[in-house]
């Protein structure tokens, strides 16, 4: 090891700092590896310090670690729905996934383990940490929509785009990364659009937060 790992394994470091540290060394090497192909050697190594210690803030193993990890990644892709209340609709959604968007960016490679789990570490823990994640941004944009009790067909809605936003964002890795992230973007927002008219066609509930949706940006100035 060398002098300057050797600086960073000794340095005084909090708990969490520490736990920290362990967790962003980790993150770094799922973004561009499936979670089953990276050891505890390699975090160590990412993070200067010794196997034993990071045993220490993991007694579980890569297990735990995974899934720390996993939880921190979680929280930044629920982060990136949060969108204060202001302008249309359309431009927060736009912003919303310019975030989401850029998260895939930077992971890469790892988007895909990050959030289907990997097939040794994937348990009903991570499962339900990855649904956690999709749950918390469909409720953020039916606030977007100023809806506190949608009915059934309106949250299906949402929750089948949530679910075609991180299909597309597969498949956009999958494929270069084209189109462009800005148009991906857009074309992710009109069938936000497109799905929600569709829906308020057969549904009177959707109907009427269409409406009201309609209503408020008409009177802030242009919108969908």
């Amino acid at each position: 090891m060398t002098s300057a790992a050797g600086t960073r394994a000794y340095r005084r470091l909090s708990v969490e700092e520490r736990r920290s540290q362990l967790i962003d060394a980790a993150l770094s090497l799922f973004a561009h590896r499936a979670p089953e192909d990276v050891s505890l050697d390699d975090v160590a190594e990412t993070a200067g310090v010794s196997r034993p210690l990071v045993y220490r803030y993991f007694p579980g193993g890569k297990q735990q670690l995974y899934e720390a990890a996993l939880r921190s990644a979680a929280d930044a892709l629920q982060e990136c729905f949060n969108e204060p209340p202001d302008g249309p609709l359309t431009q927060r959604l736009s912003r919303a996934l310019d975030r989401y968007l850029g998260f895939v960016d930077e992971h890469d490679a790892g988007f895909s383990a990050l959030l289907q789990g990997g097939s040794v570490v994937e348990t009903s823990r991570t499962t339900a940490i990855v649904d956690g994640v999709r749950r918390a941004a469909a409720e953020q944009v039916l606030s977007h929509l100023g809806v506190t009790e949608p009915g059934a067909r309106l949250r299906m809605t949402v929750r089948v785009w949530i679910t075609a936003v991180e299909a597309a964002s597969l498949i956009w890795l999958d494929e270069d990364k084209q189109p462009p992230q800005e148009e991906l973007r857009d074309w992710l927002v009109e069938q936000f659009v497109a799905v929600l008219t569709v829906t308020a066609g057969r549904d009177p509930g959707t109907a009427d937060v269409l409406r009201d949706v309609l209503a408020r940006e008409a009177a802030d100035g242009p919108g969908l």
